[in-house]
């Protein structure tokens, strides 16, 4: 498997992942902003927030963050005179590690800390207390590719499993033709690019495919792409700026990301649905309406078992959970402030705005969940 080339990417006023999370009702999804976010500091009104302890947070990893963070970092800087955040965009993987290595003060992952890896225990070590997992963004994941005269294609579960993991090499093959009647698809090979950092985006995506392809991944999950095929480019950013110049390609990408660059997205045939679902707000939304708390007291894990196999035919089965790896008590009790203030700016006026990024705003019903476990913060 190749490489492109790397660039990790810095966001100096950038801080945590909020946006979206939902446990019951109907959720809009809109259009994410421009990929510089330009716009992202304005529109939010101070609140009250209990400022104060460190003044220079410090967190680092998942880049499917990116198009929420200046959103949250200007309330937090509004809120709070003179707090600042510095956070760096590397990856669900080193997010977890440099936080359970004490670099920083929290760390963002799309997946929960894994017990077979013993993290939830490296964690607590680094803490002195348990460590949390905070679920703080929701978002659907997209298959995008590019593929001249192709604006409408249609995968399953089976068939997407078979083109990342290299059994199906060729576009035209009888497995995808099958899904789109009428639809020209040449006889080129297919070009997958994954992501070549240890990423939550990638497990997500790899349970998605374990779980709805009846066998035919093969190759488990993790936040290491396993498919054994392809090129792989750093980050979310990379892969959307690999697919948009490889003709024949196809990679996995957060969806603000794929709605920022254009990107063209599949629709996914679900065993639910007698039509493929599109991805656009109201599929987004009856997944994350179905989002299932695993976790105990303020540990909100969420089951997302649910999303992949979804009973509601309209559901769109590839979703994120995006986490805030926080400690429950940390040991320097300026941190533990200043974090709780960032999370509580984050959730209420960190809000405003945040659709046009394109995320969700916290439902009310989630919402006191979450702010339940930040107040409990130390």
């Amino acid at each position: 498997m190749k490489r492109f080339p790397e660039e990790q990417v810095n966001f100096k006023r950038s801080g945590a992942l909020l946006g979206v999370l939902a446990a019951a009702g109907t959720l809009t999804l809109t259009a994410c902003g421009s990929d510089d976010n330009s716009a992202a500091t304005g529109n939010t009104s101070k609140v009250d927030v209990a400022c104060g302890g460190k003044k220079a947070l410090k967190a680092s990893g998942s880049s499917a963050q990116k198009n929420a963070m200046d959103r949250f970092i200007a309330a937090y800087e509004q809120n709070c005179d003179g707090a600042k955040l510095d956070y760096t965009s590397s990856g669900s993987g080193a997010g977890v590690n440099e936080f359970i290595g004490g670099q920083t003060d929290f760390g963002g992952s799309d997946s929960a800390l894994d017990p077979k890896k013993d993290e939830p225990k490296k964690a607590a070590d680094r803490c002195g207390a348990p460590a949390w997992n905070l679920p703080t963004v929701f978002g659907p994941i997209a298959i995008t590719y590019n593929l001249d005269g192709v604006t409408n294609l249609t995968l399953d579960g089976p068939t997407a499993a078979k083109i990342f993991n290299g059994t199906v090499t060729k576009w035209d093959d009888p497995a995808i033709k099958g899904l789109n009647q009428g639809v020209n698809l040449p006889s080129d090979p297919i070009h997958v690019i994954f992501r070549s950092d240890e990423s939550g985006t990638t497990d997500n995506f790899q349970r998605y495919l374990d779980a709805a392809s009846n066998g035919a991944w093969g190759k488990g999950a993790g936040k290491a792409f396993a498919g054994g095929v392809g090129e792989g480019a750093k980050g979310n950013e990379g892969t959307s700026a690999a697919i948009k110049s490889t003709k024949g390609s196809i990679t996995y990408n957060e969806w603000s990301f794929a709605r920022s660059q254009n990107l063209s997205t599949a629709q996914i045939i679900t065993d639910a649905a007698v039509k493929p679902v599109a991805l656009n707000t109201e599929s987004a939304g009856k997944a994350i309406a179905s989002a299932k708390i695993v976790g105990e007291g303020n540990d909100l894990i969420i089951d997302t078992n649910s999303f992949y196999k979804p009973t509601d035919p309209g559901a769109y089965p590839i979703m994120l959970a995006t986490y805030e790896i926080v400690c429950s008590k940390y040991a320097d009790a300026d941190t533990g402030k200043a974090v709780k203030a960032f999370l509580t700016s984050a959730v209420t006026n960190g809000q405003n705005g945040l659709e046009d990024s394109g995320y969700v705003p916290i439902p009310d019903a989630f919402k006191t969940k979450l702010t339940t476990a930040i107040n409990a913060i130390s």
